[in-house]
């Protein structure tokens, strides 16, 4: 029997609906990290009063970074996903771009827009 060389339009399918589950999740997620970093939901004057609150405001400060760094790896993600959607069009999902083999479903179940297997990514695909 042959080796599958890409997975059947029902699959990809299948993968269409767990991408775009997470890309509205993911969404979400980062529209929520924006808003804390913009302060967008906020209405108070607690970013323009005058304040003696050195630490408060160091520590303010530090959360925002962080929430601009979780920000940002969220739109990454955001743009993998957006990706993922492309190779499924273009019935190019699921296949090792290393090795030009199939990646196994269990993996792209769990990470829907990998581009590598288990084994090239371990580098062991030589």
């Amino acid at each position: 029997m042959a080796e599958k060389t890409r997975y059947s339009d029902a699959e990809l399918e299948e993968f269409r609906t767990i991408i775009l589950e997470k890309l509205d999740k993911a969404k979400k997620d980062y529209e929520l990290l924006r808003s804390g970093v913009t302060n967008a939901d906020g209405n108070d004057v607690a970013d323009t009063s005058p304040t003696f609150k050195v630490m408060e405001d160091g520590a303010d400060t530090l959360s925002k970074e962080e929430s601009g760094r979780l920000a940002q790896r969220q739109l990454k993600f955001i743009q993998n996903l957006q990706a993922a959607l492309v190779r499924i069009e273009n019935k190019t999902y699921g296949i090792c771009r290393e090795t030009g083999k199939l990646i196994p479903k269990e993996r792209l179940r769990a990470v829907p827009h990998a581009t590598l297997s288990i084994e090239a990514k371990r580098g062991g695909a030589k």
